[in-house]
């Protein structure tokens, strides 16, 4: 079982604690459609209950959910359904906490260089996976994940609650549709303007100079809002002396054991990857670093699908047949090549390797996917297929299970109300056909998919999209 320093408190049923929940959506008729349960008050019974904190599941449990809230949860044999309630045998079934996953993306590599906007596709999907809770990590588009989020908090599109990251805080570089900071003056501008504008955290990129970082965190903090980073010109020794909240991709983007590294520019992305591959997770450099993560509370998002489509040897991943045809049979055609490479360094079990020593030594790891790289990274089926990937990273089921709901809950602030099983916290919930607590294999069983209390349809969620994946 591995330890966290920050724990987060679970709610306990009290008169106030239904207040903390989000009311519920007028839902439009285009949303109803995939909807499969939809009462004031619905009982859950006869269920298995893996509440999210790491404790043992609790066999035959009854959860009544009013408005959206859940108001019990207690043994079938104690509590029974109310008088009216929509009853859901639930017999042979789970209920976890729905997914809380910190690092995805409304965008996808539709071709060289080039990035398609699939935000209606992609919060479908997402949904359908047993995900209600996304922080995009970063936008290439300005509004549409800010849109795209009081949309469905209006109850007109499916999909997960959004934490709507603004466009990346990046210095210069080759892409197009980032802009380039020009100083720390310009920092502050743009985290001013995107927070006015709705956005609700912030990603520096590769590029960002300390001085220009420094002014975006300053400027988020003041705000009440949160600053994460993919680095690279920046060490994440420095950036936890700056006080940024979060670091990407475990420990893969590090460069602070690059022996020449230059202040403020980026290392040959080889020479990360070698002193990345070298690293020893039992030596004094890298505990020294997870203890300066750990005393300046800067948490961790695993990404591990991401690099896991990038190393030979691997599965294809699940979910590819929603993508256009032609989308499809280019990532086949790259992980046929990935597959004939080699090993490549060994870069995937040294990720999980670091990792399961940064939660071990009590560091915030959180998860999330990134659907990007060179593609085949599917949202929902890369959710479900993270936690897999951290229970053989050496987590347990219920750990890997706290990873990607109350610990996501908690970096957000809101394991208060999402995150884990409890009287007085929001209805997020994902009804498992099996036992993932015993075999996380089974988180690809989704049943049902009840945000704030509706129960969404993950068939007719996917069947919407399929084989249209790249178009919108």
């Amino acid at each position: 079982m591995m330890r966290f320093r920050f724990h987060a408190a679970v709610a306990v049923a009290c008169a106030c604690a239904t207040g903390l929940a989000a009311q519920r959506p007028q839902l439009a008729a285009a949303v109803r459609e995939y909807v499969k349960v939809d009462a004031p008050v619905v009982a859950l019974t006869h269920a298995r209950v893996i509440d999210g904190t790491g404790a043992a599941p609790r066999e035959d449990q009854t959860l009544v959910i009013r408005d959206g809230v859940i108001s019990e949860v207690a043994s079938s044999t104690a509590l029974a359904a109310p008088a009216g309630a929509t009853v859901v045998d639930l017999t042979g079934k789970s209920v976890m906490p729905g997914l809380v996953m910190v690092h995805e993306h409304l965008y996808y590599p539709t071709g060289p260089q080039v990035y398609g906007q699939l935000g209606q596709s992609f919060t479908r999907l997402y949904l359908a996976g047993g995900v209600t809770t996304i922080r995009t990590g970063g936008n290439l588009n300005g509004f549409m994940d800010i849109n795209l989020k009081r949309s469905i908090e209006d109850g007109q599109r499916p999909g997960p609650a959004i934490d709507a990251t603004a466009p990346y805080l990046n210095g210069p570089s080759g892409f197009l549709q980032i802009h380039a900071l020009k100083d720390a003056e310009d920092a502050k501008r743009q985290v001013a303007y995107w927070s006015d504008m709705g956005a609700t955290s912030f990603k520096a990129y590769m590029n960002i100079t300390r001085e220009q970082l420094a002014a975006a965190i300053g400027e988020a903090h003041a705000r009440g809002l949160k600053v994460t980073g993919h680095l690279c010109s920046v060490t994440y020794g420095e950036a936890a002396d700056l006080g940024i909240d979060n670091l990407e991709h475990g420990f893969m983007a590090a460069t602070d054991f690059v022996a020449d590294k230059q202040p403020d520019v980026c290392p040959a992305p080889i020479r990360g990857l070698q002193t990345i591959a070298a690293l020893d997770e039992n030596g004094e450099p890298f505990k020294a670093l997870v203890r300066k993560l750990i005393d300046r509370r800067v948490a961790l998002t695993s990404t591990l699908t991401i690099f896991e489509t990038l190393a030979p040897g691997r599965p294809l991943p699940r979910g590819l047949d929603v993508l256009t045809p032609q989308l499809k049979e280019e990532f086949e055609k790259t992980h046929a090549r990935t597959a004939q490479e080699g090993k490549k360094m060994g870069l995937l079990p040294k990720a999980m390797a670091l990792e399961r020593a940064f939660g071990n030594a009590g560091g915030l790891l959180i998860a999330g996917t990134d659907p990007t790289g060179a593609g085949g990274v599917i949202p929902g089926f890369s959710n479900q297929r993270q936690l897999e990937l951290l229970v053989e990273a050496g987590f347990s089921p219920l750990d890997a299970i706290r990873i990607g709901t109350l610990n996501g809950a908690a970096y957000l602030g809101r394991d208060a109300r999402i995150g884990s099983i409890a009287a007085g916290k929001q209805a997020d919930l994902v009804v498992i056909d099996g036992n993932s607590a015993a075999a996380i294999g089974d988180v690809r069983k989704v049943d049902t998919v009840f945000r704030q209390g509706i129960g969404y349809d993950p068939v007719k969620l996917i069947e919407s999209v399929k084989g249209r994946v790249g178009l919108w």
